[in-house]
């Protein structure tokens, strides 16, 4: 295993304290792996949080800030963070307005981030609302998970839901707005290599030089099916159809991710985006806003995932305000 840590004990923390040095906007509390906006709390304004398992970054650290989340949680890698923790991003968060959860459907997390939300109500009387994300289309019931995957769609979630907040909204708009993002998306993955967790220093899975996996998990999770390495093209066809199979955009408006999940450059990533535009159009689903590039990833695993949404105009506006974070900028 070749690295750039110190400990493979210490990297979420030494992670964090990176992410203090590189954005002095956000707030860091160490102790319970939190990282805060600055303003937060914010009197009046829903606070969003989400966390999860470290390794999939940007998500979720590096979509805190103004008009996306108040807070993120981070786990250990690929490990859910605990009642205490989220609790206290709850608590931390909140400016009398109550706070939404945005939670990936992994087993861990819901029930984690669930005992969270009871812990915070009870000591400070918060209310709390949540919203589970399970857009993953390749598999129902995975080794992690009861029902589908979370996966890109969470990205959306936080995105339009934080827009949500930011323009006033109160906690059932923006868990209305939230909940009709995750049922409006469908996502599919394909691995291309296994993913190396630090603590445990060898590959998740073995995969064959000419094989991939389809319908990977974002923590190395089997797919549907292993096949013979394809072209851009016919991978592009596949992760198309499975999404496309699922929920019928057919004549619609989309935001569509073309995700990178760690360790595939960006020239592959737009030679596969060019298929799937392609693919797309074809299919007469029309694309109104697009992302190419790493925003969920699974450490150094290579490969892609294709997230898509049918977007209405409010959902539309709501991607277009204006946001500032780590990883997503534009707007006023």
């Amino acid at each position: 295993m070749k690295k750039l840590i110190n400990d493979p004990d210490s990297v979420v923390v030494d992670a964090l304290h990176g992410v203090a040095a590189a954005h002095p906007e956000l707030r860091v509390d160490f102790d319970h792996q939190i990282v805060f906006r600055a303003a937060a709390p914010e009197a009046g304004k829903v606070a969003l949080i989400s966390g999860g398992g470290s390794g999939h970054e940007p998500l979720h650290g590096g979509y805190v800030g103004v008009g996306m989340l108040d807070a993120a949680v981070a786990g250990q890698v690929f490990t859910s963070p605990t009642p205490d923790q989220v609790a206290a991003a709850i608590t931390g968060v909140d400016g009398g307005a109550g706070v939404l959860q945005i939670v990936k459907n992994y087993t861990g997390d819901v029930m984690n981030f669930e005992m969270a939300a009871e812990l915070a109500n009870a000591e400070t009387g918060v209310e709390v609302a949540t919203v589970i994300v399970n857009d993953d289309v390749a598999v129902q019931d995975s080794l992690y998970t009861a029902g589908r995957r979370g996966v890109g769609a969470t990205v959306f979630v936080e995105k339009i839901a934080g827009a949500a907040a930011a323009a006033g909204k109160d906690l059932a708009q923006v868990t209305e707005i939230a909940q009709s993002v995750i049922d409006n998306a469908r996502s599919y993955g394909v691995a291309l290599t296994s993913c190396t967790v630090p603590a445990v220093g060898h590959p998740t899975f073995d995969l064959p030089e000419d094989e991939i996996e389809l319908g990977v998990g974002i923590h190395g999770e089997p797919g549907r099916e292993r096949a013979k390495l394809k072209t851009a093209a016919e991978i592009a066809e596949h992760i198309v159809n499975a999404v496309t199979s699922d929920y019928d955009f057919a004549g619609s408006e989309t935001i569509v991710m073309l995700n990178g999940m760690g360790a595939t450059p960006q020239i592959e990533l737009y030679l596969v985006y060019g298929e799937v535009a392609k693919l797309l159009a074809e299919k007469g689903i029309r694309v109104v806003r697009n992302l190419v590039g790493n925003y969920i990833t699974a450490l150094d695993m290579a490969g892609c995932s294709l997230t898509v949404m049918k977007a209405d105009e409010e959902k539309i506006a709501l991607w277009d305000a204006a946001v500032n974070t780590p990883a997503l900028k534009w707007g006023n």
